[in-house]
Order: C-alpha cells, then sequence, then structure tokens
C-alpha cells in the first residue's frame, strides 16, 4: 500500500484510535479530530467513576495508539461547526476521511413538553453522567446538577441502573457528610449503600431518605442485562429471565432503588411552571380493556433511554444514523471517500457496540457478550486489542482505492492542522497536552487526604 495517502478521522475513542493506529502502523499518514480536549469519549464520561482503574487502562491504551509519529492530533474541533465534512473530504486533499463520532446526544424522552425543563426538574444521562464524574472538582462549573432525595429514572439497559445508583448513592454521600460522616461515591458504590448503611448502624429511614425508582418500559425479566442469541429458544428465554431479575434484584438490595417494569411514561405532570412528576401508563388492563395510569411525584427525572449520534450538517441520514452505502466498509451515501465507523452507524451509546462495530466495519469481527463489571470490559477490551493486530482488509481496500496525495495537497493539509492545532492552543506534544487536560480524579483527592 502506498503511503502517500493522508486520512482523516473525526472521533478519537474506541473506535476512532484503534482506526488512527491501525492505519498508521502500516504507514499511511492520520489527523485525528477530536471535539473535546481529550479523546477518551465515554471512556472518560460514560463510565462512572467507580470504574477509574478501568477507565485509567484503556485512555492509556489510547493513549499509546494515538502518541505516534504518523498521527496528528487536532483537539477541540466540532465537525459541522469548526470544519464542514464536504470542504474536508471534497477540498482538503484527504485519500479518505473516516467518521467515529460515537453517540453523544440523548434520545429523547417522547413525553410532550419535557424538553423545557432540562436542567431544571429534568435531567439526560449524558450530562449526568459527566457531572457526576466531575462533581468532587470544586472547579468544575460546566452543570449545577443535584439529584434530590426520591428521584425516578426512565430507562431499562445496563446504563440506566448505573443512574439508578447514582441516584442512591449522590442523596446517602450527602445525607452522612451532613451528620460529620465523611462518606465518598467510590465507597459507597464498592460496599454497596444499604450495606454501608448496615455498617454504620443507619438505614434510610433513619437519614430521613427515600428509594428512587427505576422505570422501565418492558418487564425486569426482558431487561437487556444479559446477552441473548439470535432466535432465542422460549428455554433460554425463560433462562434469561431469571438471570436478569435475579442482577436487578442483586442491585436493589446492595443500593437501595425499586425497579418497576412494564411502565410508559406518557404526560408530564406541572405545577407552577415546574415540572413535578410523570404520569405513566401500566400494561396490566383493567377488565375493560383499558390501560392503567399512575401519577408519580418526583423532585427529579433522568432520562437513561439511550444515545443517538448528534446530527452534523452535511451528512446524509436515515432518522438517527448515518444513510450508509455499504455496511462492510460503512462507507456513506451521497459523500466520496466518507466511511463511518462505531455508533455513528449503529447509533448504540455505548462501549461495547463502538468497540465492537469498528472491528466489524473493518475486520468483520464481532464480539457477542455483554460487560456487566470491570472484569467483562476487561474481557471485552482485551478481545478488542488482540483482534486489532488483524489486517483489516475491507476498511484497507477502501483505503487503497481512495485519492493519492500530492505533496502540494499534504503540505496544504499540514498548513490547515497546524492552524487548528495552534488556535487550541496545541503544541504537538500528544502525552504532554492530554496530561495537562486530565481532570481532577477523586481517587486522587482520597489518597492525599
Amino acid at each position: 500500500m502506498d503511503t502517500n495517502q493522508y486520512v482523516a478521522i473525526f472521533g478519537g475513542a474506541a473506535a476512532g484510535s484503534e482506526a488512527a493506529f491501525q492505519l498508521s502502523e502500516k504507514g499511511i499518514n492520520v489527523v485525528l479530530f477530536e471535539q473535546n480536549a481529550l479523546p477518551y469519549g465515554k471512556i472518560e464520561n460514560g463510565l462512572p467513576k467507580w470504574h477509574h482503574k478501568l477507565r485509567d487502562r484503556q485512555e492509556a491504551l489510547i493513549d499509546e495508539r494515538l502518541n505516534h509519529s504518523h498521527i496528528q492530533f487536532v483537539p477541540a474541533v466540532r465537525l459541522g461547526k469548526d470544519v464542514d465534512i464536504r470542504d474536508v473530504s471534497e477540498n482538503w486533499g484527504f485519500s479518505v476521511v473516516l467518521l467515529a463520532t460515537g453517540a453523544w446526544k440523548d434520545r429523547p424522552l417522547p413525553v410532550k413538553g419535557i424538553e423545557k425543563f432540562i436542567g431544571r426538574e429534568f435531567y439526560y444521562q449524558n450530562a449526568l453522567s459527566e457531572w457526576f464524574n466531575n462533581n468532587h472538582d470544586p472547579n468544575f462549573k460546566k452543570y449545577d446538577y443535584h439529584i434530590p432525595d426520591g428521584s425516578i429514572v426512565i430507562g431499562g439497559g445496563l446504563a440506566s441502573i448505573d443512574v439508578a445508583k447514582i441516584t442512591m448513592i449522590e442523596p446517602v454521600r450527602n445525607a452522612l457528610n451532613a451528620k460529620g460522616i465523611p462518606m465518598d461515591a467510590l465507597t459507597l458504590e464498592k460496599k454497596g449503600v444499604m450495606p454501608v448503611l448496615e455498617e454504620l448502624g443507619l438505614s434510610l429511614e433513619k437519614l430521613g431518605l427515600k428509594r428512587s425508582t427505576l422505570y422501565t418500559r418492558h418487564p425486569i425479566e426482558e431487561m437487556p442485562l444479559t446477552p441473548l442469541g439470535e432466535n432465542p429458544t422460549a428455554e433460554e428465554l425463560e433462562k434469561a429471565g431469571r438471570v436478569r431479575r435475579n442482577l436487578a434484584e442483586k442491585a436493589m438490595a446492595r443500593f437501595g432503588f425499586t425497579i418497576l417494569g412494564s411502565r410508559n411514561a406518557v404526560e408530564t405532570i406541572v405545577e407552577d411552571g415546574k415540572l413535578t412528576g410523570l404520569v405513566f401508563a401500566k400494561d396490566a388492563e383493567t377488565e375493560g380493556g383499558e390501560k392503567t395510569f399512575e401519577r408519580v411525584l418526583a423532585p427529579r427525572i433522568i432520562s437513561a433511554i439511550g444515545s443517538i449520534p448528534e446530527p452534523i450538517p452535511g451528512l446524509p441520514y436515515a432518522g438517527e444514523t448515518y444513510r450508509v452505502k455499504n455496511y462492510e466498509t460503512g462507507e456513506l451515501e451521497e459523500l466520496k471517500n466518507v466511511f463511518a465507523l462505531g455508533n455513528a452507524v449503529t447509533g448504540r451509546g455505548n462501549i461495547r457496540h463502538s468497540q465492537s462495530h469498528s472491528r466489524t466495519a473493518t475486520g468483520n469481527i464481532s464480539m457477542n457478550f455483554m460487560a456487566l463489571d470491570d472484569s467483562g470490559y476487561e474481557k471485552l477490551f482485551n478481545a478488542a486489542a488482540e483482534s486489532g493486530k488483524q489486517t483489516i482488509q475491507a476498511l484497507f481496500g477502501a483505503i487503497d482505492g481512495g485519492a493519492r496525495c500530492t505533496l502540494t495537497e499534504i503540505d496544504a493539509i499540514n498548513a490547515k492542522v497546524d492552524e487548528l492545532q495552534k488556535k487550541a492552543g496545541y503544541e504537538g506534544d500528544y502525552q504532554k497536552w492530554v496530561d495537562a487536560h486530565r481532570p481532577l480524579r477523586l481517587e486522587e483527592m482520597l489518597e492525599h487526604k
């Protein structure tokens, strides 16, 4: 493969860093554009901060991949705002453009009128996760959030379980600290909220606290907490249902929240201009054949129903995801030599699908298990790293068919890249940059107490 090729990649996390590393190992020059200061995506702000050991290992792996002589890193560049996709793909001179922009937009909660309460009585999961992961830092000012006692969560998957845990950890932590009992989120998650209270001779009732509630559209047995193969048998479905209920009950017992299934949010409850609750439709029907409804009041409502790609001007869409011409390579319709990886194609807002699809689109490798904890994620990432050593014929074939860059085009690309790097304050030392911009870590604060 010729080395007079230049590839642009947008997004530096699971799919993007992998693609950049594999290309650079073949001697292909890469410019990796990242919308944030750091390239870690949801490894940084999607994984709750109690996964800090896993987070650090995976971020170190991304650093190792991107700190390469054939890769130029450009932070703080948002596609569709700072640069235009058609301009980049048609005029800059790149051989190929790869999109690994992920799924950062929360899927809208389909309840009329609820959007006006965002950031007030209503939170979305992505912003909440970023706030929770940084709320120990007194200098973090992006979100001024608070999780009051008795909050409710709308969800159903693993991410909503994490959110439900947060809605118990935060009120309990605050209540204990107010009583002069120092407590941090990492301890409460590691030991469990309820075991910690029992150890202290306390309870939710003694602290004057309620349980938060996770409302799911499906029954608990149908929550996607364990994987199922294609066309499962009745026996497999029954077994999966038992396992899922067992997992859910263990989480409820350790953290004190409640899960209520078969409920769908349908209407807001508003009093004096404030969102005070939701009306839920229950699947159970009355004798007359009508659905039953339940009014639920809560001081805070959090939606954790998933993430979708954020709409980017100039890209072709089919609903929530891109219009793809070739799913093997991720080639997009309407744009020449533009390919999508990971969540940009699948619309899945989690790490598992991002790693998996980046290899499916580049090497036909699939991941068919779900990580429930650090050890599960570790197996996933180790398998992903091993599979990354394989040749990625589909993607390399597409790149090999792309245009070759002349020296004049390469110089022009480098000049534009240099201008964007200077605008961001990036001086070319990747490791120095990420070390300087890494957030304050709670575990480090606790170590130095």
